[in-house]
Order: C-alpha cells, then structure tokens, then sequence
C-alpha cells in the first residue's frame, strides 16, 4: 500500500501490526509478520538481502557504515522540507511564507554546502576507488548510500535549480553531481526511472517555489 493517508490508521493501530506500533509511513511488513517503520532503519534492514550494505556488508562494521550515511542524506532531506516548512507542518505554506525565505536563504548559502562538501570529502577519501573513479561512498560498489543521496540530490535540483546549478558549475562538488549522474545512468534504475513508476516531485517533501530559489 502506497496511500499514506490509508495506511497511518493502520499502523499507529498497536491490535493490527502488534507492538510497537508505528508513528508514520513509511513501513516495511517483514515475513513474520511484524512491521518496521523509519526509512533508514527499513533501509538497514534490506541492504544487506539486496547487495546493496557494501561489499562487506556482512560485517556490523560496513553495514554501520553505510547506514550512518543514509542518515546524513535523510538530514538534508528533513532541512529540506524545514525550508517551505520551517514554522509548522499543520500550516500551509502561504502562512509561513515570510519564514520560508528566511530559512531558505540560509539553506542555500549554508547548509546545501556544507552538506555536499562533507559528501565530496567522503568520496575522495574512500581508499576503495583511490585508484579510480570516486562516485561511491562505501567501497566500490552501489549501497543504499548512494541511492539515498542521488535521490537527495534529485530532489535539491528540482526545489533549487538556481542555486544548484551555480554550486555544481563551481567544480568543487564534482564527484558528488558525479555520483548522481552514475546512479542514474546504472542498470536496472536507468530502466525504473524511464518507465515513469517514479513518483515525480511535486508538493511533497521537496518543492519548487520560484520564490525560495536563488544563485546564491
């Protein structure tokens, strides 16, 4: 189930799913029977069944590893959505305009940078592609990781098209737009996200407001 709306009932409902119940979607229903909900923990869980936990995924070490990434994308992606919600997520956002463009100033000037700095310093000292091309995060082969931060990405060129394409122009966060381009060339998501199954960004977490995009 997809619907949010139709399924939150269900899974705040402690006599449906067991316990504990769950706070919001997204869950995952395991084959036990018992559910698990939050994106990173549901993430966590599937990485290692899908090849996706890093090649030495195994291990509590790299799988740790990747999973402290994850949570750092999933950080800009909540700061993201605090842009054109920065008062309350109960208002809509033309009553919290004046503070939207206050928090997106900073959101552009400060916080876009920061964090893909920090993600183009992981790349460049990851020892595992030292000798090649540097667009992984954990070792040299895709992980969650890397599909959280494309789809990060993805999402921070639809809502600032303005402000990225100045901070990608700049050259200084080259292997991480790299890394977008390679996830998205890969086999098998290059497919998905042709055949139009992808959910396209619109007034979900990341929105566009012509108003809250800017070079700088």
């Amino acid at each position: 189930m997809s619907d949010a709306g139709k399924l939150l009932p269900t899974i705040t409902n402690a006599s449906k799913v067991g316990h504990p119940p769950h706070f919001a979607p997204p869950a995952l229903e395991l084959p036990s029977g018992r559910m698990l909900s939050q994106t990173a923990v549901i993430l966590n869980h599937i990485a290692p069944k899908l090849g996706l936990a890093g090649a030495l995924g195994s291990t509590v070490e790299e799988r740790s590893t990747v999973s402290q990434l994850v949570c750092t994308a999933l950080d800009v992606n909540n700061e993201a959505h605090d842009v054109h919600h920065p008062i309350a997520v109960s208002k809509y956002y033309d009553d919290q305009k004046a503070a939207a463009r206050e928090r997106a100033a900073d959101f552009r000037a400060n916080r876009i940078p920061k964090f893909l700095t920090h993600f183009e310093n992981v790349l460049t000292s990851n020892p595992a592609t030292k000798e090649g091309e540097q667009t992984y995060l954990v070792g040299k082969q895709t992980t969650t990781a890397d599909l959280v931060l494309f789809h990060v990405l993805d999402g921070l060129l639809f809502a600032f098209p303005e402000r990225m394409g100045v901070l990608e122009e700049s050259g200084k966060h080259k292997h991480v737009f790299a890394l977008h381009q390679r996830v998205q060339g890969e086999k098998g998501i290059k497919e998905y996200i042709a055949s139009g199954r992808r959910q396209p960004f619109s007034d979900g977490l990341f929105r566009y407001y012509k108003e809250l995009d800017a070079k700088e």
